[in-house]
């Protein structure tokens, strides 16, 4: 008996010193996130478990949101060891995950992609400004100098030029990353064109994006869930209805949808990758470091990520339609996944 008592006690030490990947019984990296990231992901994934012959990752579109907030629930191997992110982690989102044991997260950025405002290949031709994205899809649009509920139905009354049809758009939901930098790059700084809202800003943070953010619930906007393929295809079924997607699914499907310029620019690698397309952002992968070592192959995965193969410009991802990062930041992010340094606490 006492010889079973031992031997117990030192299964039960071996167990309670093991990685948390061993302990229950996971072999394989966990990343979760973005749908915008999504696809890049899973090819990254693929490549990784053909080269080293390891299982292939599991790679779950849940939204940026969606993903960070499973990153952060916890330790261990129940939760993922990357977050994929199409837009930077917020301060809020960082302290949940020290509040629950995680710590020293590393952030990789991969790569510039495009937000588009897409219509069917066969529909109206659109040039936008920011300005009218704020004017159609606020909640609550400045008129008059007032902020009642949206008034407006087609896309004439907003802008000379624009074409009579109504507004009916179909967009990612509050989960997404895209939906996050849509509004930022697209409403806030079209609501920035109205000096009375650039005042508010300038006064009341909290009250300006509580006007420009907000998105109107009247079915002029309809959150369409993650998976931009579908956006996709409801396009194509709706004549005269636009999609909010990322730029490298617009690449996917040039026959079947077309992008609309904003502020007289459309988007294409190059003008997001130099900026000048006004709905252009970074994306992200964030890793826990602790679990480096700990899930078998989580290292490697994170370094053919940033490989020249893969995210380096004329790489394997960049014919998926990711924007490669100039070469002198694509070598520091791979000094990032070698060293893994934490990030520090972000400002907003």
């Amino acid at each position: 008996m006492k010889k079973l008592l031992v031997a117990a006690a030192a299964v039960a030490a071996l167990t309670a010193g093991a990685s948390p990947a061993f302990a229950a019984g996971r072999d394989y990296v966990w990343a979760a996130g973005s749908s915008t990231v999504f696809p890049f992901s899973t090819r990254v994934a693929e490549n990784f478990a053909r080269k080293t012959g390891m299982k292939a990752p599991k790679v779950e579109s849940l939204g940026t949101g969606g993903g960070i907030k499973l990153f952060c629930s916890g330790t261990g191997a129940g939760f993922p060891d990357i977050a994929n992110a199409s837009r930077p982690m917020k301060k809020s989102e960082f302290d949940a995950c020290a509040a629950k044991g995680v710590k020293d997260i590393v952030e990789i950025k991969v790569g510039f992609d495009g937000i588009v405002v897409a219509t069917d290949k066969d529909g109206a031709d659109y040039s936008f400004k920011t300005e009218h994205l704020y004017l159609a899809l606020a909640k609550n649009a400045l008129r008059g100098g007032q902020f009642p509920a949206n008034p407006y139905t087609t896309w004439d009354q907003i802008g000379t030029g624009l074409p009579g049809n109504r507004i009916l758009v179909y967009g990612p939901p509050p989960t997404s990353g895209t939906r996050d930098a849509f509004v930022e790059l697209a409403l806030e700084a079209g609501a920035r064109k109205f000096p009375t809202m650039d005042q508010i800003r300038g006064d009341n943070e909290k009250r300006f994006k509580q006007l420009a953010d907000t998105i109107r619930e009247d079915g002029a906007w309809v959150d369409a869930g993650e998976n931009d393929n579908a956006i996709v295809g409801t396009l194509t079924k709706t004549p005269g209805s636009l999609g909010i997607f990322g730029y490298s699914y617009l690449e996917e499907n040039m026959d079947k949808v077309k992008a609309a310029k904003v502020n007289g620019v459309a988007p294409t690698a190059q003008t997001i990758a130099d900026g000048s397309y006004p709905l252009s952002r970074s994306l992200y992968i964030y890793v826990k470091k602790a679990n480096v070592g700990v899930t078998p192959g989580l290292k490697e995965f994170v370094a053919e990520f940033v490989s020249d193969a893969a995210t380096g410009r004329g790489g394997y991802l960049q014919d998926r339609g990711l924007i490669p990062l100039p070469a002198g930041q694509h070598d520091g992010q791979k000094q990032v996944a070698a060293n893994l340094p934490p990030m520090k606490r972000p400002a907003a």
